[in-house]
This record gives C-alpha cells, sequence and structure tokens, in this order.
C-alpha cells in the first residue's frame, strides 16, 4: 500500500526591514525545497504590493523563463542585506554573493519605494530559515 505524503502548511511568510520600519513582504511564499525553489516565479505575471518569495538557502538567481522585472535582495544568515539588484529584468543572472544565505524576491521598486539598502536587517516571521 502506498504511502500518503503529508503535505506542509505554512503561514505566510513576512518579512520586515527593522532598519527603516517597513513591510517589505506582507504575503510571501517559501521555497525551501527543490520543485519550489526550481520553478520560482516562473509563470506567473507579476507580484502585487506585499507578494514575495523566499529561496532559502540561496545567494544568487536567474530571471530566465520570467515575464516580468523583479528586485532582489540577497541576505546573510543574520538577516542583513548584502546586495541589491533594483528592477532585474528577464533572462538575466544576478551576481553570486557569497555571504548570502537567502533571497527575497520583490515587485519592481520595491527596495526604492522602502529605501531599502545594504546593511539593513530585516526580520523574517511564518516560517523557519534553518532546515530540519
Amino acid at each position: 500500500m502506498a504511502r500518503k505524503r503529508a503535505r506542509r502548511v505554512q503561514s505566510p511568510v513576512r518579512i520586515v526591514n527593522l532598519n527603516r520600519e517597513q513591510n517589505l513582504i506582507t504575503k510571501g511564499r517559501l521555497a525551501d525545497t527543490f520543485w519550489p525553489r526550481f520553478r520560482g516565479l516562473i509563470g506567473r505575471d507579476g507580484l502585487q504590493d506585499g507578494e514575495g518569495l523566499l529561496i532559502v538557502p540561496c545567494n544568487s538567481i536567474h530571471t530566465h523563463f520570467m515575464r516580468f522585472a523583479i528586485d532582489v535582495l540577497y541576505v546573510g544568515a543574520d538577516g542583513e542585506v548584502v546586495g541589491i539588484d533594483h528592477s532585474m529584468r528577464p533572462w538575466r543572472f544576478g551576481r553570486i554573493h557569497r555571504g548570502a544565505r537567502f533571497v527575497l524576491e520583490l515587485p519592481a521598486g520595491t527596495a526604492k519605494a522602502t529605501d531599502t539598502q545594504v546593511g539593513d536587517r530585516l526580520e523574517v516571521t511564518g516560517c523557519s530559515l534553518t532546515r530540519s
């Protein structure tokens, strides 16, 4: 008899820039296993304000097969922003940030609108960033 896999239930991911006291993501998704990380935002038509994707572990991304530009925040294990790509268009490669532990994919313009900068500290709630 085949076993049924337990489906993992996740709370919406929420990410706040503590330095600027700004919400970056209020309705985010977590991509921490192979298939969600592989698919990312491919097939989507865009991200609404407050939406975003948290990719763990990750220190570089690409926007191949995507239909829209995104802001990309590269974040260290301590929650510090170590790099930013503003309005990365489809079919591009992001730089590799060796100090990054995870990446946030946000609607284009979010980083500038919230004045997020390298060195800012982020707080992540709604998920665990450690592997079990």
